[in-house]
């Protein structure tokens, strides 16, 4: 039997505030020492209340309008109840019933085909604490004598035991921290949909500066719901959700594997179960977590401790009106105004700090052409865009460096294209500069000067070496007279060894083809 997959998506992104989404301890994502970014609120001490963080309230809703969600006037916090060691309440501060966002869609392409997914709903909420599981530690704290705590760093010395234990540990860091939830329609039926889609959501995400969504960091984590179903049924299958994937690759590689999985339990003739899995992407496969939650397990019932959320129309308004430029609209803006081709614009425009430094590089470019208009080159833009997404991508994939961190400024990557479109370096020269640049910060024109990279342009010298190079080979200077044109392009290899490859290419094929008539 042929089953169809109906996958759908929950995607959880931590937002870029300051402080918590109940209270004002920071938000720092960075930060190492545990349970140090806490407070009476976060962690739920009698006679506490909470407070709406209107910075993470406005993320939301941006992200609402990003997507065409329909943002309605009433809003309500609901209180989920569960019970785990990271979730300090007792309780998590949600929504239910009444989320921020309802509605919207997001448009992806896959093998050329484009398809519409829709978005359910888009929520706030707070995060958990993070847990450290330690198995079978061989050094455990004795039996209390002898124990000091070291006030700075929380470390604990004293006699050990040698006996294996194992223990959880919590950091409330993160608790409280605000939560974007997205939840999809059931419209995925692949995995690679999936990575499309979550790429997609994370570079709309970044544009509007809603959150970094750096999933290594935890700050955007995907959970895939997916089903198997026989061909042509409308009844969905036994739902199954594979939990806290942190890669859009991951995600893709689990729902392969989970199709894989339950075609097989289910052609032995056996049931689904309903179940919360992991994702192991060491072994490539999933594994069985807990039996899955229903809603009603939860026992949603609105927060005492905090007002309906009523969103005033007005400010609506001026948040739609203040939404930033989209990757998309971006990427269409380079193709149109900088005739840049599609790849090129998709890979500056996926990352609005990539588009930012280009754009200001390109601004440059523009005053440059002002001042000297007789000079003004249309082509700088995609000299530009090929520079930034060649080498100087790969050298900061290679770095691990960032945007905000590069040495080359916008002003110096400009004067660098400039001479390169002017022919005052060759290609070689220009990645060795490019490199030098990245590595010092320096200027190329003294980074040029330096290391002796200017482009040969003078006829008079150009011809001397190329007169030598045809006396050397004969036999290549006849083939070209005879019509062969790959004789030529040796030749004028010859002369870019001979001149360490500071000859102008152009220049040099006109000087050959004049010394041989």
């Amino acid at each position: 039997m042929t089953y169809e997959p109906v996958i759908g998506l929950e995607i959880h992104a931590e937002l870029n505030t300051k402080t918590k989404m109940f209270c004002y301890s920071p938000n720092d994502p960075d930060e190492k020492r545990p349970n140090v970014n806490i407070c009476p609120v976060c962690m739920a001490h009698p006679g506490t209340l909470p407070t709406i963080n209107k910075e993470a309230v406005k993320k939301v809703i941006m992200a609402g309008l990003a997507l065409g969600g329909r943002i309605p006037e009433f809003s309500q916090f609901d209180r989920k109840n569960y019970f785990y060691p990271d979730l300090p309440k007792g309780y998590q501060i949600s929504q239910y019933e009444h989320p921020l966002v309802q509605g919207g869609e997001l448009e992806i392409t896959t093998h050329d085909e484009k398809k519409k997914i829709r978005i359910r709903r888009i929520h706030l909420e707070e995060d958990t604490g993070r847990l450290t599981h330690i198995i079978g530690e061989t050094e455990q704290i004795g039996d209390g004598r002898n124990i000091q705590i070291n006030r700075e760093t929380g470390e604990v010395t004293g006699i050990r035991f040698r006996e294996p234990r194992s223990y959880s540990l919590v950091d409330f860091n993160r608790a409280g921290v605000p939560l974007m939830e997205l939840v999809t329609e059931p419209d995925f039926r692949t995995g690679e949909q999936v990575r499309q889609f979550g790429e997609a959501l994370q570079k709309i995400i970044r544009a509007i500066g809603a959150s970094d969504a750096d999933m290594e960091k935890g700050q955007m984590r995907v959970e895939v719901n997916i089903s198997l179903r026989p061909e042509g049924e409308e009844q969905f299958g036994t739902k199954v959700e594979i939990k806290n994937i942190n890669s859009f690759k991951y995600a893709a590689d689990a729902v392969a594997y989970e199709i894989a999985r339950q075609t097989d339990v289910l052609e032995r003739g056996e049931k689904i179960v309903q179940e919360t899995r992991g994702w192991n992407e060491h072994k490539g496969e999933s594994f069985s977590q807990r039996v899955k939650e229903e809603a009603h397990d939860y026992r949603y019932f609105p927060e005492p401790d905090l007002p309906p959320l009523t969103i005033a129309p007005e400010w609506l308004e001026e948040l739609r009106r203040n939404m930033p430029e989209l990757p998309t609209a971006k990427r269409d803006r380079f193709v149109r105004e900088y005739d840049l081709d599609a790849d090129m614009a998709e890979i500056l425009a996926r990352d609005k700090d990539m588009a930012g430094y280009f754009e200001s590089a390109t601004s440059e470019l523009a005053a440059h052409d002002k001042e000297t208009p007789e000079r003004a080159g249309k082509d700088l833009p995609k000299i530009l865009g090929a520079f930034m997404t060649g080498d100087f991508l790969r050298l900061l994939r290679e770095s691990s460096t960032s945007l905000s961190t590069v040495k080359i400024t916008p002003e110096n990557f400009a004067e660098l294209t400039l001479l390169f479109a002017e022919q005052k370096i060759s290609s070689t020269a220009a990645k060795q500069i490019m490199e030098e640049m990245f590595r010092t910060g320096g200027d190329p024109s003294d980074i040029i000067e330096r290391l002796g990279l200017w482009q040969m342009s003078d006829t008079g010298d150009l011809e001397n070496i190329a007169a030598h190079i045809i006396s050397e080979n004969p036999k290549a200077a006849e083939d070209y007279k005879k019509g062969k044109a790959a004789s030529l392009q040796f030749l004028v290899g010859q002369v870019m060894k001979e001149s360490r490859g500071k000859a102008n290419p152009q220049i040099v094929q006109q000087v050959i083809k004049k010394l041989l008539g």
